[in-house]
């Protein structure tokens, strides 16, 4: 509520404790970070200069998301409402990230995966808006002025791909971002991070993608990807620009690379910079507590099982890795643990009998002959990556450790109810994950203090309402000054008068 203040000559005595904004008029509707659409309360448009800009109704953002969900359900097409979607996020920040959390469930796939890998596919034909930093091949010795261009001067969390391989789809180049857009969507849904503190990037070194060279709407270099040490030296230029303006502890995270530059980059950076591979790390640290999960169900310890896999490439080595050392913490040595892993690169397995299974990729439940229902588990990062970078933005970690992912594996294990095992889940319902995120960020955050790898400090004591007070709300802020700071020359504050 305003106040009129008695006894104050002039409004240049008082500090505004709330929400600080510079615009005023349309330039607040056009802000997706400021717009509240129809939710502007009556005072906020006649002090900011919108009265007459918008309907005379003044809504709530309950019924903005029933609006949304409504018009929704009216769409079929998986493209038309990833546009949809995305375009809510493009008008009304905190309207998108309401509605993501109310129905994460059946929303996730269309931002993440399945959606995002043919929206990438499709990136340059359904272009709006451009989102993220674009960083070309052309653009060499320059990286750091690129950065600087960036409008938000405290960014916590970079994710960054070049494009070669996204998802099942290949090399897509610039049509890549959709990848970077959509993690960090998760980033915030998920987790709670702020998304003014998310950087989405792609790095541009051409495609050997032929579709996409003869491709109109292609918006990338129209050259075969360069492969030279031109490449290597743009990525270090990059990760000294971004570590340059934000910091050494800023977290940056490879998605979507070349399995070949995805292992060496994760093995030349990981202790110069707080960075990790979710394809790599994320991927192995949601399978392993699938079959953490498998213990429960079966009552047999992982160092009992003998593990195929299907290829060996970025997801299945990083599995293999942190299989190995959970066998270890079994008492396995670790060249007995390694014989239990195998690796094919065609053909599978088939057996007869009780079937524990889980995707990266939604599945609807399966009812057998006999009456049961199962629901297939959702093995998927988003899992894990959220609740790890809280942890670690939180924490000011300089390197991430794979014992990072072990522990978040083992705290997303913990969180799987007898009620999930019963109806053959393998991970908790995606509906609770952000209880879940912050749950995993939680044990992180624990175990970064109790192995010295946090450098915030003091240490907070309860690591719980440390980390649940920092997670950013969808919720809207009053953009009017409601809380003053009295000025020192004051012999005692004014009253108020209602």
């Amino acid at each position: 509520m305003f106040s009129r203040l008695k006894g104050v000559t002039s409004p240049c005595t008082l500090a505004c404790r709330s929400v600080h904004i510079k615009e005023k008029g349309q330039p607040l509707i056009l802000n997706p970070r400021t717009n509240k659409g129809m939710a502007f309360t009556l005072r906020e448009r006649q002090m900011l200069g919108l009265q007459g800009l918008l309907p005379p109704k003044i809504e709530t953002q309950d019924i903005q998301a029933l609006r949304f969900h409504k018009n929704l359900k009216k769409m079929s097409d998986p493209l038309q409402k990833y546009i949809y979607i995305m375009g809510v996020q493009e008008r009304n920040e905190k309207l998108f990230y309401r509605i993501l959390q109310d129905d994460i469930e059946s929303l996730m796939p269309i931002v993440y995966t399945p959606t995002v890998g043919l929206a990438c596919s499709q990136y340059g034909h359904i272009f709006q808006k451009p989102r993220g930093l674009y960083i070309s091949i052309s653009d060499r010795g320059h990286i750091r002025s690129i950065v600087d261009n960036w409008p938000e001067n405290d960014v916590k969390a970079v994710v960054v791909t070049d494009g070669e391989r996204i998802l099942g789809l290949g090399d897509l180049g610039v049509y890549g971002m959709g990848i970077p857009v959509g993690k960090l969507c998760l980033y915030t849904a998920c987790a709670g991070i702020r998304p003014d503190k998310c950087l989405p990037v792609c790095i541009d070194v051409g495609t050997d993608n032929n579709t996409l060279l003869r491709d109109p709407f292609y918006m990338g270099l129209y050259q075969k990807r360069d492969r030279s040490q031109l490449y290597d030296d743009l990525i270090d230029e990059f990760m000294v620009a971004i570590t340059g303006r934000y910091g050494q502890n800023t977290l940056i995270q490879f998605e979507d690379f070349g399995n070949h530059n995805a292992f060496r980059f994760l093995r030349k950076y990981r202790e110069k910079y707080c960075t990790f591979n979710d394809d790599i790390q994320g991927t192995a640290a949601v399978a392993l507590s699938g079959l953490l999960s498998v213990e429960k169900v079966i009552g047999t310890s992982i160092s009992e099982h003998t593990v195929l896999f299907l290829g060996a490439g970025e997801a299945a080595l990083g599995i293999a890795n942190l299989i190995v050392m959970a066998m270890k913490e079994n008492g396995i040595a670790e060249e007995e643990a390694y014989k239990r892993i195998w690796m094919f690169d065609k053909f599978g397995l088939l057996v007869k009998g009780r079937c524990l299974f889980a995707s990266g990729s939604p599945f609807e439940p399966v009812k057998l002959n006999d009456g049961r229902l199962f629901v297939p588990g959702q093995g998927n990062n988003a899992y894990i990556f959220p609740g790890v970078a809280l942890a670690v933005i939180l924490s000011s970690v300089r390197h991430i450790s794979d014992q990072v992912f072990l522990e978040a594996s083992k705290a997303l294990t913990e969180q799987l109810t007898e009620e999930d095992i019963s109806q053959g889940r393998l991970y908790p319902r995606l509906s609770s994950i952000q209880e879940v995120s912050t749950n995993i960020a939680v044990r992180v955050t624990n175990y970064l203090y109790a192995n010295k790898m946090a450098f915030r400090y003091p240490e907070p004591e309860d690591k719980s309402s440390f980390v649940r007070s920092r997670m950013w709300k969808c919720n809207y802020d009053s953009l009017l000054p409601d809380v003053y700071e009295w000025p020192d020359f004051a012999e005692s504050p004014p009253k108020i008068v209602e």
